[in-house]
């Protein structure tokens, strides 16, 4: 197959991922090497192999018929069933050709599309989104996946390459009577390292309190080494609220738990109480701590910094969140911001679905 016909097949990879299919890199490498031996100019084997090879489960195939028919055309199709089309990218589909060879090779690569509803929504702030996009966005928190970060422990666990389990292997050659066996190889063993999750709820953060605690449940279904605070005027423990895994639940037990929604900011104030009360003690010591906060103190922004060089201390990574971080023209002026940003390890966005998936790899990678 040409490099046209790769690329055309890989745009159409990427209006599958944009409509919520989780089209992998595999997958799409299986579609290529597919659609390379039954041939691009056969559109229902093309139709088919995608089927087989982009699908991961019946979820998926209505969202790739619906793609496919846009991207292709209807030739030679099932008739998908009816459905809505949000989510599903616009596609004026491919250059009509007669033969005739008058358009050039620029011309017949040339596929038009835009930006679907739902890559749109991925980038809005959460804060300027309406109910039903709201509604929409909670949906689609599921796409997150995030992964806890690992550290290793002091235990060692088989494994097939590494250091030479040495007891292991004297332990198999004694069962053969003294003749030699096969080496036994070890390394050390990984679990999950526990998280810390810090909340501002106050009022200037009052738009992002609910896609936050959305974060927070997905972070908390994927461990159960991670711990949620949500810091306002006091500090409120939501761990146990994050733990039930309908996510609707979950958020009105925590509004049930937190009595400080939408108050002051005193995040000195607070951050000293949680490191007095769980954090010294053990909670965030070796931990990844991920504050949410847009820096507005209203206490002293010296008490704050005093108690961020304290968490850095006994945290493995401090990662600090501000929803204000990626837009333009932002800098980071605010005292609280000021005062915390020499004890982080991490500044990054969190405003929209786009920047909290960006947010879980630094976290994986932490």
């Amino acid at each position: 197959m040409d490099r046209g016909g790769d690329e055309l097949l890989l745009a159409f990879t990427r209006a599958l991922r944009a409509a919520g299919v989780p089209v992998t890199h595999d997958r799409a490498r299986g579609f290529l090497e597919a659609t390379a031996v039954l041939g691009l100019d056969d559109q229902r084997a093309t139709y088919l192999a995608g089927r087989a090879t982009l699908c991961a489960g019946p979820d998926d195939l209505d969202r790739y018929d619906r793609v496919f028919t846009a991207f292709f055309g209807r030739d030679g199709l099932p008739r998908p069933r009816p459905a809505q089309s949000d989510g599903v990218p616009g596609f004026s589909g491919l250059p009509d050709t007669d033969g005739s060879g008058d358009g050039g090779p620029a011309e017949d690569d040339v596929v038009r599309a835009r930006a679907s509803d739902t890559e749109v929504l991925r980038h809005r702030d959460v804060a300027t989104l309406s109910a039903a996009e709201k509604h929409r966005l909670a949906g689609m928190f599921a796409t997150l996946r995030p992964r806890p970060p690992l550290r290793r422990t002091a235990r060692h666990q088989r494994w097939h390459r590494g250091q030479v389990d040495a007891p292991a292997t004297l332990r198999a050659s004694l069962r053969r009577m003294g003749e030699p066996a096969e080496i036994a190889w070890r390394r050390r063993g990984v679990r999950p390292r526990r998280m810390v999750l810090l909340i501002d709820v106050s009022g200037s953060m009052s738009g992002y309190a609910d896609a936050l605690l959305r974060l927070a449940h997905r972070f908390t279904q994927a461990s159960p080494s991670v711990e949620t605070f949500t810091v306002g005027t006091r500090v409120t423990h939501v761990t146990r609220a994050m733990r039930s895994h309908d996510p609707e639940r979950a958020l009105v037990a925590a509004g049930e738990t937190v009595p400080d929604w939408s108050g002051g900011t005193r995040l000195g104030e607070t951050l000293r109480f949680f490191l007095d009360r769980w954090g010294q003690r053990g909670m965030a010591r070796g931990a990844v701590v991920v504050v949410f906060s847009d820096g507005w103190e209203r206490g002293d922004p010296a008490l704050l910094g005093e108690q961020m060089a304290r968490l850095r201390r006994v945290a493995h990574r401090v990662v600090w969140v501000n929803p204000h971080r990626g837009k333009d023209g932002y800098e980071p002026v605010q005292q609280g911001v000021l005062a915390a940003l020499p004890h982080c390890d991490d500044f990054v966005a969190g405003h929209s679905l786009a920047t909290f998936a960006e947010l879980t790899e630094v976290v994986s990678r932490a």
